[in-house]
């Protein structure tokens, strides 16, 4: 009889629907995408938890600009989240969003059971609110009438609302902290949660009046309010399982890691421990914060035109190099700062020098030597034995590894055994071996082993490059997947059959020579469209002033749209040809979400018409169009009455 299959829950935060998805979003999901795809290679039966937070001031806002219902809206953005993931070869279980019926549900019920139990009570609150936090400060956390975490202003607010007990957990949560090392990692981040806890833990505000906010999940108990967004969302990841009975009985909870980004340890760290204990369920085995991206040394912002957009990445470098990099560049927990430059950096060196050479050169050797066949290896020699033993150690450091989510760690660690196989290959010299009927019995081992070297890297490497690390194993020849070998079939040395016809393929890891490295590095500095912002509803502050002989500089000019049309692999891009009096130029604009080609021609636009060229997506672009963007709108800028060609803009 089969034993039933050890159980592995791993979760990321759900998305705030308002936001666009960046670099940051899927840095944590791919991140869980890893340790998933190695737990199902490992045997377990893994749940992968993901989704978005629908509900909230911010979202009823942005709805109301755009003229729709909140529903239409988040039913809407959502999407982006969902298809970006599809994108990212994200193998989650599930996607939850708050705006279910599976979820509003549970929560309400939770609430319902806390209200009996005397957890929650009514009282009046006065302090100052911050609308894009959807948070109250006290007097003395306001820093110069602005909210102390984004820095945005906040207003007075005295009104009757609900509170959950949650400091009377403050004892008990600090002792959990100090008794499990492994409850918060990394370090810094587990000594700044015991640092909060040192202050005596206050009670939760978990309702907002309907009055004020309307879009939210109405207390069971008093249908004037609705459930504070944060209460909210994090009983997601308990009520994707259903209620906190059938939670205790699945086998996935406690849930084994919560990835979290820094900024939002607290809330999980904090409320969501507390709000478990009120509801008699164990707290998770570990929450891991991980760091911010900057972008070449500056935080990502939209202001600064350099939120970096994974699905452009994608498409210039591929899903797996993305993914490798993001896991590979720096320690998880750290911050880091992405480059273009480091990008390419990894790809040409560790990608196509190192592995996709070590996969060209073992298959070309085979094809060469042996008719493209793995046949039956020689006897081993002490050389081939330190092969497998460094193989067999990779396999057991990267599953220590992986207890600490240590990755860039573990992707050092196969690089190594990658390294050790390319030196093998040059010191046993196939190409000598071949030369000599004795040396050609010692070539089938050599040939076998450097293969079956290949197949361990593979499987080691395909939680985090999937699609990359299935093309070595068919261009191996096998007919089994990476799934189906799972971690038992690299724990010895020998699981790949001889017999096997190998199936060269493509190049996996294409160098990226020096004149498209200039194009990426152009798209990349250029300028561009502004990225949506986090908050949608926000107005950007006025930019520092400048003399008016600064404003004389730019040359305002209007121009008639000639031709328009849509560029290749981009969803933002529209090139243009505009008639501004004097020439035509061809300019290239990021407004293809707010404007179809066959809508522009024809019309007046305003150019600066003295900006430098710059290449987006390789296209030259000589000149700026003006535009309002707010939310999912882009609206040009014109004028009331139609205007020649080539008039200046004052």
């Amino acid at each position: 009889m089969n034993e039933p299959k050890k159980k592995f829950y791993v979760t990321t935060p759900i998305y705030y629907v308002n936001d666009v998805p960046h670099i940051g979003h899927a840095y944590t999901t791919i991140a869980a995408d890893v340790v998933s795809r190695y737990k199902r290679l490992d045997g377990y039966e893994v749940f992968f938890l993901t989704g978005t937070d629908e509900h909230g001031q911010k979202v009823h806002q942005a709805a109301q600009q755009n003229g729709v219902d909140p529903q239409t809206h988040v039913d809407k953005l959502h999407q982006r989240f969902k298809d970006l993931w599809v994108r990212l070869n994200i193998s989650n279980s599930d996607f939850i969003r708050t705006t279910e019926a599976r979820h509003t549900q549970v929560v309400q019920e939770i609430l319902q059971s806390l209200f009996d139990k005397k957890e929650i009570y009514k009282d009046s609150y006065e302090g100052w609110y911050c609308t894009p936090d959807e948070r109250f400060w006290t007097e003395k956390d306001v820093v110069n009438g602005n909210c102390p975490e984004c820095g945005r202003p906040v207003e007075k607010i005295k009104e009757y609302n609900y509170f959950f007990k949650m400091g009377q957990y403050g004892e008990w949560l600090a002792r959990h902290v100090r008794e499990n090392e492994s409850f918060i990692q990394p370090v810094s981040r587990r000594n700044e949660v015991l640092g909060f806890l040192d202050k005596p833990l206050g009670d939760l505000c978990i309702s907002r009046p309907k009055e004020r906010l309307p879009w939210g999940v109405s207390l069971p108990f008093d249908d004037d309010y609705v459930a504070y967004v944060w209460f909210d969302a994090l009983i997601n990841y308990i009520s994707v399982h259903g209620q906190p009975g059938q939670v205790r009985d699945c086998g996935f909870w406690p849930c084994d890691h919560h990835l979290v980004g820094k900024d939002i340890l607290t809330t999980h760290a904090v409320y969501w421990s507390c709000m478990l204990k009120a509801m008699d369920l164990p707290p998770p085995k570990n929450i891991f914060a991980h760091g911010w991206w900057t972008v070449n040394g500056q935080k990502m912002s939209k202001s600064l035109f350099n939120v970096v957009e994974p699905n452009l990445l994608a498409d210039q470098f591929g899903v797996d190099v993305i993914r490798y990099f993001l896991l590979r560049e720096v320690p998880f927990g750290l911050d880091g700062d992405f480059s273009h430059k480091a990008l390419i950096g990894r790809n040409n060196s560790d990608l196509a020098n190192n592995l996709g050479n070590l996969l060209n050169r073992t298959l070309n050797m085979v094809e060469k030597y042996q008719e493209g066949k793995i046949l039956e290896p020689s006897a081993s020699a002490p050389e081939d034995q330190a092969l497998a033993d460094k193989a067999s150690e990779t396999v057991q450091a990267v599953a220590a590894l992986y207890d600490q989510l240590a990755y860039n760690k573990i992707l050092a660690k196969i690089w190594e055994l990658v390294d050790q196989c390319n030196q093998y290959i040059n010191n046993m010299g196939p190409w000598n071996l071949a030369k000599s009927e004795e040396g050609q019995t010692r070539l089938t081992r050599v040939l076998y082993n450097s293969c079956e070297a290949l197949r361990v890297i593979a499987v080691l490497i395909y939680p985090f490059m999937p699609e990359s690390a299935e093309k070595i194993n068919q261009q191996l020849g096998a007919d089994f997947t990476i799934e189906e070998q799972g971690l038992r079939s690299i724990r010895e040395w020998g699981f790949l059959p001889a017999g096997l016809q190998t199936r060269p393929g493509p190049q996996l890891f294409p160098r990226i020579e020096e004149e498209e490295e200039k194009k990426i590095m152009e798209q990349a500095n250029a300028p561009s469209a502004p990225a949506q912002a986090e908050d949608e509803n926000k107005t950007e502050p006025v930019a520092e002033q400048i003399e008016f002989d600064d404003f004389t500089k730019v040359d305002l000019r209007t121009g008639k749209i000639l031709e328009a049309e849509k560029i290749k692999k981009s969803k933002k891009l529209i090139k243009l040809k505009v008639d501004i009096g004097c020439e035509t130029r061809q300019v290239v604009a990021g407004i293809a979400a707010g404007y179809e080609p066959e809508q522009l021609v024809g019309r007046t636009v305003i150019l600066v018409a003295n900006l430098k060229p710059a290449k987006l997506m390789g296209v030259e672009s000589q000149g700026m169009i003006l535009a309002g963007s707010e939310g999912d709108k882009i609206i040009l800028a014109g004028f009331d009455h139609e205007l020649n060609p080539g008039v200046r803009v004052k």
